[in-house]
């Protein structure tokens, strides 16, 4: 009989390992980087730097500080890292025995014609007793049970929860890098809108001498009514790109109040932080840095695990379960005896072995989607370094081109900010018409604006390039 019962045991093991044979991890397929990047080979690298040597202005630094600390999305991913963290150890805690202390009392009564109840009539217990159909009954001990893990489908699964609460460390610091940047950006347009401000209200100055020179120049003859009314619809025009800067500074400084949290609050900023344009420059260092500084190629790295573990995991389920289950403890059928020794010990052990047979189908459903969690999981790793290589070599080929811009819009700049004066100059002598002057201001101001808007881009191309190699969390 025994060696019946092994046989049996032996065949359903047999045939759970010959349905797993077909069951494989999927291999990596990643793509490798290039060793370099195309516009530039500098071997150093920016995202090696802590956010606060990067950003050397006093004033950035302390919003950042601020940010850090009461940013609610932060606040929020800092919880999602504590949700992982308690997953991690539930399934630490799975692998160990489930030991409690159990105790229960109660009254049953066993009818006197049940089998039970037969043949009992008239007898005693050791203590002397008379046996009762109506009796009650109490317990107070241990009670363990155990699964064995042979198969490794709790380990695998404890390490698929570790995997997970590391990607959600590296989630936390995508959302640090994130709001680093976003705070720098908002801080620098900040500073362009106010030198555009700046030059809108120098405008607003030269055209309203220039309104007074040509209503002077009306009640001498020498200027019609058609001139002032031009100039003065010029006035009114600067006047009104005045107001819509000051709503832009307006929301501008309410964004950067919500990404610190708080309420309003005014923004100090240094206007001198969009001057030293060309001591801006890039550091890329090399493509394979990607893998070890973008918060999100790590964090698809560790999903990728997980779901490595996972299948591992899912492959576990069809192997027989093997359990133990253990209780020792004091029982009694009255509460003076409960706790005399020996006789009211009691204990138990018990072994079990389980194979699914009939429920394979959804084992094997389970399986399938694992194996496809994870498939995915290896192409969304994959995606995001493509991904991440992408961003740097455009963000590298734009600064290039930025400066290249930037040095042609200042020469423009130069050559219409003295042509205000000239156009000014040859009116009064009435070598040059109102429509010439009106045209040379508005040129002049445009090409100003323009001007301001690429130095700050080209700080805004800075702060991409430092977000995209994966800088700001550190």
């Amino acid at each position: 009989m025994k060696y019946r019962q092994f046989s049996a045991v032996a065949i359903v093991v047999a045939f759970s390992i010959t349905s797993c044979k077909t069951s494989k991890v999927v291999q990596d397929q990643v793509l490798p980087l290039p060793d370099t990047y195309s516009y530039n080979n500098d071997s150093t690298n920016l995202a090696n730097d802590t956010w606060v040597e990067f950003f050397d202005t006093p004033e950035l630094v302390a919003l950042i500080d601020s940010a850090l600390r009461h940013n609610p999305d932060l606040n929020m991913g800092l919880q999602r890292l504590e949700m992982a963290r308690a997953d991690v150890m539930y399934r630490r805690g799975l692998r160990m025995p489930n030991l409690s202390i159990e105790g229960w009392g109660g009254q049953a009564r066993t009818a006197e014609n049940s089998v039970n109840w037969a043949g009992n009539e008239g007898g005693t217990f050791i203590s002397g007793d008379p046996l009762n159909p109506t009796y009650t009954d109490y317990y107070l001990g241990l009670q363990t049970t155990w699964e064995a893990d042979v198969w490794g489908k709790l380990k695998n699964r404890k390490k698929a929860a570790i995997s997970r609460f590391l990607a959600s460390i590296e989630g936390k610091h995508l959302v640090t890098s994130n709001l680093v940047a976003d705070i720098a950006a908002a801080y620098y347009q900040l500073v362009s809108l106010d030198h555009q401000l700046e030059a809108i209200q120098e405008t607003i100055k030269v055209q309203e001498g220039a309104l007074d020179i040509v209503r002077v120049q009306k009640e001498a003859g020498r200027a019609n009514a058609l001139a002032v009314q031009q100039f003065e619809v010029q006035l009114l025009k600067v006047k009104g790109m005045e107001r819509e800067i000051l709503q832009e500074i307006n929301a501008t400084e309410n964004l950067i109040n919500y990404l610190t949290g708080r309420y309003n609050t005014s923004i100090e900023r240094n206007s001198g932080d969009l001057e030293d344009v060309f001591s801006v420059s890039l550091s890329p260092g090399q493509p394979a840095q990607l893998l070890l500084n973008r918060p999100d190629i790590k964090q698809a790295e560790k999903e990728l695990e997980a779901s490595k573990a996972d299948v591992r995991a899912a492959r576990a389920a069809f192997y027989p379960t093997i359990g133990l289950s253990a209780g020792a403890g004091y029982n009694a059928f009255k509460p003076d005896l409960l706790f005399q020794f020996p006789q009211s010990i009691a204990f138990n052990l018990f072994g079990n072995l389980s194979a699914p047979i009939l429920n394979r189908s959804a084992i094997k459903s389970e399986f399938h989607y694992a194996n496809a969690v994870q498939l995915e999981a290896l192409y969304n790793y994959q995606k995001v370094i493509l991904v991440a290589y992408t961003e740097v070599s455009t963000e590298l080929a734009n600064f290039e081109n930025l400066k290249e811009q930037y040095k042609l819009k200042n020469q423009e700049v130069d050559i219409l900010t003295n042509s205000i004066e000239t156009s000014s100059e040859l009116f009064k002598t009435g070598r040059a018409s109102y429509l010439e002057v009106l045209l040379t201001q508005q040129n002049a101001l445009e090409a100003r604006m323009e001007l301001i808007e690429m130095k700050q881009r080209l700080f805004q191309s800075r702060i991409n390039m430092y977000k995209v190699l994966g800088g700001g969390w550190r």
